[in-house]
């Protein structure tokens, strides 16, 4: 029986169990991106009330499944309920073979799924109150991958990512380059029959991608570990928990591995395979999540000879920046990917971003006797 079959028949048993457990509304809407219309269900909690700005989490669906799927397989609505964050799940296209999919680096045809969910992302907070330094990617194996593929290079507005079963295609791995440590959570099956553990020609293995986010956020080779206490014996599998900290920016890698496990959401109400009851992969998911904010990583260290006579306010900041110096100063702006900006000085010590995209920027300082770098937040 495959995977779509075991869903649609779970559902029949489940959907009173959902109608009855969440108590927000899922609103269905699209945006146009690409030249199509791309469709996305949110749900928002009844907590949130647009008077504070709330979390934004991605929940990105597998090869041939579906946004709907996705929002009922890996469930984070009963969390947003208490913890008042909105959840989108956005669909993604058809592939060849008719079957829904993320072009997550794979090909540089099809589906810019990278410009879609940034679109997305935008469209979301003209229309919700939501905290710039809060929006986060996870994803179930073809989602995991482009949950992946979003830190790597939508690095200015994903703060954290954490995927299920999907690692990185091997195509692009040595590429990624997000320009700031990235706090990442892999979970993985060790028996997974579909994104294999230990990777194949074209995808990474679990233990390569845990090991390329630990090299790159710069945490302790070392990790903390322990195993996941079995409270069901009848799972077929037991976890481990692995946590590398001590990371640039205070970010951090954790691993659940999966012994035995299939490909498959932990936690999940429903299994199609060898599915691990131990944790809630949804619940340590939005734990990691809730650590980190946006404006806390950075991949530019201030230099050590930073000068106090210096002060650059307001940051964060909607329009514009002033300095403040005893120096005569050169001023260059930078992305997160290292793109020099074009910068619109009104006088010496004031400059005007209100045009930037919201995100992070990083500004350098010079002249003949140093060098300084520091770090700029536009938002709203």
């Amino acid at each position: 029986m495959n995977f779509k079959i075991k869903f649609l028949l779970s559902l029949f048993l489940l959907t009173g169990f959902f109608v009855n457990a969440q108590t927000g509304v899922t609103v269905v809407d699209s945006i146009y991106s690409n030249g199509i219309y791309r469709t996305y269900r949110l749900y928002r909690p009844t907590i949130y009330t647009g008077a504070t700005s709330v979390p934004l989490i991605l929940n990105l669906h597998g090869y041939t499944s579906n946004s709907f799927q996705q929002q009922i397989y890996g469930n984070f609505m009963p969390i947003a309920d208490t913890a008042n964050f909105l959840v989108v799940h956005p669909q993604g296209t058809k592939d060849g073979s008719n079957q829904p999919y993320w072009n997550a680096g794979i090909s540089t045809i099809g589906a810019n799924d990278l410009l879609f969910l940034s679109q997305l992302i935008d469209s979301l907070k003209a229309t919700y109150n939501i905290d710039n330094n809060c929006v986060y990617s996870t994803g179930m194996s073809n989602g995991g991958f482009m949950s992946n593929y979003l830190a790597c290079n939508l690095s200015n507005k994903i703060a954290a990512i954490a995927g299920v079963t999907g690692t990185i295609f091997t195509n692009w791995f040595s590429s990624c380059n997000p320009g700031r440590p990235v706090p990442v959570m892999h979970i993985h099956g060790t028996a997974d029959p579909t994104v294999p553990y230990a990777g194949n020609s074209t995808m990474i293995a679990a233990d390569t991608l845990v090991k390329m986010w630990r090299v790159k956020n710069n945490c302790n080779s070392v990790p903390s570990f322990s195993n996941v206490p079995n409270i069901n014996t009848t799972d077929g599998c037991t976890a481990e928990h692995y946590i590398y900290t001590g990371g640039n920016s205070g970010s951090s890698v954790e691993f659940y591995k999966i012994i035995g496990g299939g490909h498959t959401w932990p936690g999940a109400a429903f299994t199609t395979g060898v599915t691990n009851q131990d944790f809630n992969a949804s619940v340590q998911i939005w734990r990691f999540f809730r650590k980190y904010k946006l404006n806390m990583l950075t991949s530019v260290n201030e230099i050590a000879n930073s000068r106090n006579n210096i002060i650059i306010f307001p940051n964060p900041t909607s329009d514009f920046i002033q300095i403040v110096s005893d120096e005569k100063l050169n001023y260059e702006l930078f992305d997160v990917s290292g793109k020099r900006i074009s910068i619109n000085e009104i006088n010496a010590n004031t400059i005007d971003i209100s045009k930037l995209e919201n995100g992070i920027y990083f500004l350098s300082l010079s002249n003949n006797s140093y060098k300084e770098v520091r770090k700029i937040v536009k938002v709203n």
